[in-house]
């Protein structure tokens, strides 16, 4: 006879800071990503705890009493980690580990750990391996000892640091053959996506969990994987198009969100140049998320980064049957009223260079439109390509 237990979800606490640049309001929402970010990762958040200081402390990155506060919550409800929204230094991750005793992760850390649970491709995997190994590295002291050996080891505290040198040397080395990998799998993608170059390329970019997998269904017309979770996609998925008689590569690619781990996204080099050498971006937005504006912000940042911000683009705002502008619990959606949809288009329309369009992916609003956009969109660049082309 056998039993099966089931396995105890773990629990958090969520450590933020308001300070001058990130004051209240957006603190309390930094949380709530990161909360989100947790929840995804399949941790259940307990509390959050916020500190209003003028910079992290070098120490322990909040004040003393308010550590102390801290400590007493998570041996009172016995939780199993303290993240915090911001990185922190391997000097704060080992006093904090030495004052709390339970695992101390950062929003990087948390992202990291994400990927590696969503990442299906040898690819995918092998650059959320690489980025984890370059972020452990300065991280090594007290963290974990043998890396090979700790399955789903992050954030793991080891044996100390009598192995440390040792260690170091076996992340080096398993760093120097990751790289080498990637460089191999890297040719391998160039050499497939010039097999693609004689047909126009169509990336979705944008902030994760705005819609862009959901999109890129109704586009396709095909199943592709979508979940209300931050970076259900994490692979590139690739789908022919034909609008128009006009056929078209669409690809869906991993969405950014504030404060992606720099080495995450040198690991994904290869992924994101689906994004440098499309022709086009649809860049899309969740109109229902209140900070939808800073969204649109840190991807503009993300793809002047990665070269790719000069690219024509179409401004597509999703979600439209979820937006609701600041009223009175009685009123309608936004969308459902006309003039003040027609007013949200001319004022987003006036402030932005790229084509900007309404549409709900879910309920399937204004798709037809959009359609016919891309249609234009894919069509110029077409014929500038191939000037002499006639459909099939």
């Amino acid at each position: 006879m056998t039993f099966e237990t089931a396995k105890k979800q773990e629990t958090a606490v969520l450590v933020a800071l308001i300070t001058q640049k990130q004051p209240l309001e957006k603190a309390q929402e930094y949380l709530n990503e990161l909360a989100f970010l947790a929840e995804t990762s399949g941790v259940k958040t307990l509390h959050f705890f916020l500190q209003k200081l003028d910079r992290p402390d070098t120490k322990t990155f909040v004040g003393k009493g308010k550590l102390e506060e801290i400590v007493a919550y998570v041996q009172d409800k016995n939780a199993d980690m303290v993240i915090f929204d911001d990185d922190l230094s391997p000097s704060q991750v080992r006093n904090l580990e030495a004052e709390l005793k339970v695992k101390i992760l950062d929003r990087s850390l948390l992202i990291l750990n994400i990927f590696s649970a969503r990442a299906q491709t040898t690819q995918a995997r092998t650059q959320v391996e690489l980025a984890q190994y370059e972020y452990i590295l300065p991280r090594l002291t007290r963290m974990w000892s043998h890396l090979s050996k700790q399955k789903g080891g992050i954030g793991m505290r080891g044996p100390g640091e009598k192995e440390l040198e040792t260690d170091k040397r076996i992340v080096k080395d398993r760093i120097a053959f990751l790289r080498d990998k990637l460089d191999k799998i890297d040719k391998q993608s160039v050499t497939r996506r010039k097999d693609r170059e004689r047909m126009v390329r169509v990336a979705l970019v944008g902030y994760t969990n705005v819609g862009k997998s959901t999109l890129m269904r109704q586009l396709s017309k095909s199943e592709v994987f979508a979940e209300n979770k931050l970076f259900a996609t994490v692979d590139s998925t690739v789908r022919k198009v034909v609008l128009d008689n006009i056929p078209f590569l669409l690809t869906d690619t991993v969405g950014f969100i504030r404060k992606l781990p720099t080495k995450l996204i040198e690991s994904f080099k290869s992924t994101l140049d689906e994004i440098r050498e499309a022709d086009i971006l649809l860049h899309v937005v969740d109109i229902s998320h209140p900070s939808h504006d800073e969204q649109i912000e840190i991807v503009n940042a993300t793809l002047a980064d990665i070269g790719a911000s000069n690219k024509p683009t179409l401004l597509v705002f999703n979600k439209m049957d979820l937006y609701k502008p600041e009223m009175e619990e009685e009123e309608e959606p936004l969308y459902e009223d006309g003039a003040q949809l027609t007013k949200l288009k001319k004022t987003y329309i006036s402030k932005s260079q790229d084509k900007t369009i309404f549409i709900s992916a879910e309920k399937k609003e204004n798709l037809n439109e959009l359609r016919q956009i891309l249609a234009e969109m894919v069509a110029e660049k077409h014929f500038t390509i191939f000037p002499n082309w006639l459909p099939q």
